[in-house]
């Protein structure tokens, strides 16, 4: 497991942290991963503490991707919430040139969306989760059963801002947002 569903909730946290003014959201789901409709309903559900009113992208393909960020663009104080795994991850460069010509603030969950040109993200350290995983390995090559060693989630979460990005879109990053960012981008 690479992540705790509370953590989409820190997604829309960390959205209205760099961009206050945002009272709409638009979630990229693939409606065919579990993971992602999770999400989706945990935001939903922290959506009225925030002030926020979520929209859900059903997205299947680059031309659903195009349509869905097209629309929410046409209301004003719009933001995005991308989900991890395909066709989001597969068509990453595409979101990132829609939400930097629409001025679109962009939360993700894996660093390498926001190296690629992604605003923001905020999600497990993935080679932290390797280095770990690696353990498992020689214990299982030691004679341990896959089936009598416990689950393991995530212990490492990273913080990852790209003011480059920010730039494009004339968002200014608070300097308390920075000063906890795990690597910033410039």
């Amino acid at each position: 497991m690479n992540q705790e569903p509370a953590l989409s909730g820190k997604w829309l946290e960390l959205l209205k942290e760099v961009a206050p003014g945002v009272n709409r959201v638009l979630v990229l789901v693939n409606s065919e991963n579990d993971a992602n409709l999770i999400d989706l309903r945990v935001i939903e559900a922290a959506a009225a503490s925030f002030g926020v009113q979520v929209s859900s992208g059903i997205v299947r393909d680059a031309g659903e991707i195009e349509s869905a960020i097209e629309a929410i663009a046409r209301t004003p104080n719009a933001g995005l919430i991308v989900n991890a795994g395909p066709p989001m991850s597969d068509r990453r460069k595409l979101i990132f040139a829609l939400a930097s010509r629409y001025r679109l603030p962009a939360v993700y969950m894996f660093r390498f969306f926001t190296v690629d040109g992604g605003l923001l993200s905020y999600g497990p350290d993935t080679l932290d989760m390797y280095r770990r995983s690696a353990t498992y390995v020689d214990r299982i090559l030691k004679g341990e059963r896959p089936s009598d060693l416990p689950v393991q989630a995530p212990v490492k979460y990273e913080l990852v801002i790209n003011l480059n990005a920010a730039k494009a879109i004339g968002l200014i990053v608070p300097p308390t947002l920075l000063a906890r960012a795990d690597e910033v981008i410039e």
